[in-house]
């Protein structure tokens, strides 16, 4: 019995080896008395070589459409003119489902490949985005494991806001009012006082009309919530984990990433300590460059890729003002004015990639800050007795995973960084 391989598996030195493959027609021309397909699986892309003198696995193998799903057993050979250094020449071919017409053609508008984004998936350039998504999760959860982290498990059905009423997707829940979650931050909080150090990954729903590349209904968030941690504790976190995902991804991807960046750079400069300015300095860089911000205004998505081109590595701003931030960020005892909060911002213009904070520890503080945003305490009840039962300094931070791809691999849009894309025009398929 032959055992079946990968594409990638397949190497010279393994010359006059029979084999098995499996998976699906890439490519495939006919010259002269020789059918050539370009086999692909999950691994990567093999040539195959159908002749003539085969008989009934020629005739298949020249009936064949593209995407076809295929099992062929052939023999080894090394070749330099191959693309990937080595060939099959095949012995016989199994159909497992022939395709007449596949719908994907090279000159298919991006809107029909979200629409058949089931199909798109199909190809090996969607693979390889996915591959370096799985392999940065891969890497931090090496290094949250390493760092002592705990991985805790959220709910997704939630009772209150936690970035803001206005983007809450509501739903009917029983004889009950319930929401999507926009983030496990306030449930991370609650775990810290028996783990205190958690992390979870978790689905976040937000519902924003944002038409922006950055912008998803519903995403991957990765946070992190840790007791006895003060804000720059937890920015040495945020730049230690996001550096060992970039830094692992390059060593393991590579060739993956190289399919959409040519220059590493940046990510090669993804190394501790993280560059810090203030909120004040950012406006004073924008202003300096002419753009119409005061102090006190958020930064938007333009006002972030303005800024980032200051920089050829991630980096911080830090000390935004308390009307701009969301209530649960500590009030900053030194100015009254501020938060003490940081958001992490990608380069080449991707900007925010992370959002965190010290959260506020003060019963009283945090009491008013929810009156104060025109909330009702009572919705917040629980997370409240969080300050008053063995409150302790703590932070934590949320990243937008497909916000990390999108920079990694530059993408154009966070959309081509998930499976099936969330937007507000998409819900299909």
């Amino acid at each position: 019995m032959i055992d079946k391989v990968y594409c990638a598996d397949v190497k010279p030195e393994m010359e006059g080896k029979k084999i098995k493959l499996a998976g699906w027609v890439y490519r495939k021309r006919a010259v002269g008395k020789k059918v050539f397909i370009v086999l692909r699986d999950s691994s990567g892309v093999i040539q195959v070589i159908f002749k003539k003198e085969r008989g009934d696995a020629y005739k298949e193998a020249k009936d064949v459409g593209i995407e076809s799903s295929i099992i062929i057993e052939g023999t080894v050979k090394a070749d330099p003119r191959a693309p990937t250094g080595v060939e099959i020449e095949a012995e016989s071919i199994e159909v497992v489902q022939n395709v007449d017409f596949f719908p994907i053609t090279k000159d298919a508008s991006e809107e029909f490949l979200l629409d058949v984004r089931h199909l798109h998936l199909h190809s090996p350039k969607v693979g390889a985005i996915m591959k370096v998504k799985a392999t940065l999760m891969q890497a931090a959860r090496e290094w949250l494991l390493q760092d002592g982290w705990y991985e805790v498990f959220p709910p997704i059905l939630v009772t209150g806001a936690v970035e803001g009423g206005s983007t809450l997707f509501k739903l009917k829940y029983f004889d009950k009012t319930a929401y999507l979650s926009q983030s496990a931050q306030l449930y991370l909080e609650a775990a810290i006082f028996g783990l205190e150090k958690v992390w979870s990954l978790t689905p976040s729903f937000r519902a924003e009309k944002s038409r922006t590349r950055r912008h998803l209904t519903e995403f991957w968030h990765l946070e992190l919530e840790g007791a006895w941690m003060d804000l720059w504790d937890i920015l040495k976190v945020e730049e230690e984990l996001v550096s060992y995902m970039v830094q692992r991804a390059l060593e393991l991807r590579r060739s993956e990433i190289e399919t959409f960046r040519k220059d590493f750079t940046t990510l090669k400069n993804a190394v501790p300590p993280f560059p810090r300015i203030s909120y004040d300095e950012a406006i004073d860089i924008l202003q300096s460059k002419g753009v119409e911000i005061e102090w006190g205004e958020d930064m938007g998505a333009d006002e972030e890729r303005i800024l980032t081109q200051e920089f050829e590595a991630p980096f911080f701003v830090y000390g935004y003002p308390k009307h701009i931030k969301a209530f649960y960020m500590k009030e900053d005892p030194e100015d009254p004015r501020k938060v003490l909060a940081a958001d992490m911002l990608a380069p080449e213009g991707y900007g925010e990639i992370i959002g965190g904070s010290q959260r506020e520890d003060d019963y009283n503080k945090l009491v008013q800050r929810i009156l104060d945003e025109g909330m009702d305490p009572k919705d917040y009840e629980w997370y409240l007795d969080l300050r008053k039962y063995g409150s302790v300094p703590h932070s934590g931070f949320g990243l937008g995973l497909e916000r990390l791809v999108a920079w990694v691999l530059k993408l154009d849009h966070v959309r081509w960084a998930t499976l099936f894309p969330r937007t507000p025009s998409r819900l299909y398929p």
